[in-house]
């Protein structure tokens, strides 16, 4: 089981980006999917994810209506596309995975996959 994430890069406040995690070695539509993103010197911390069991969506609240999480079965891929970027968005975003179980809001999950940077300047 391998995550790939990429997309990440130095934005300016307001700015979007999109970021993709590819999944290969299992099959991607019994996955739970999501991402979480830490910052400098902070504890890694839930952004989103895509639940297995119904394809149900969650959120943390800090990023509802700027974040959102899309998958593509067909591609072993999950995406989160992010808008209006602000200063305090500044972390490495990591993509996870669980099998057959829904993502919790912990950073527990049994798959992770490598970080992408993003940085924004205000």
């Amino acid at each position: 089981v391998q995550l790939q994430a990429s997309g990440g890069g130095l934005v300016q406040a307001g700015d979007s980006l999109r970021l993709s995690c590819a999944a290969s070695g299992f099959t991607f539509s019994g996955y739970s999917v999501g991402w979480f993103r830490q910052a400098p010197g902070k504890e890694r911390r839930f952004v989103a994810a895509s639940q297995w069991s119904d394809i149900s969506t969650d959120y943390a609240d800090s990023v509802k209506g700027r974040f959102t999480i899309s998958r593509d079965n067909a591609k072993n891929t999950v995406y989160l596309q992010i808008d209006s970027l602000k200063p305090e968005d500044t972390a490495v975003y990591y993509c996870a995975a669980d099998f057959y179980k829904r993502l919790a809001r912990t950073p527990s999950a049994d798959y992770w996959g490598n970080g992408t940077q993003v940085t924004v300047s205000s």
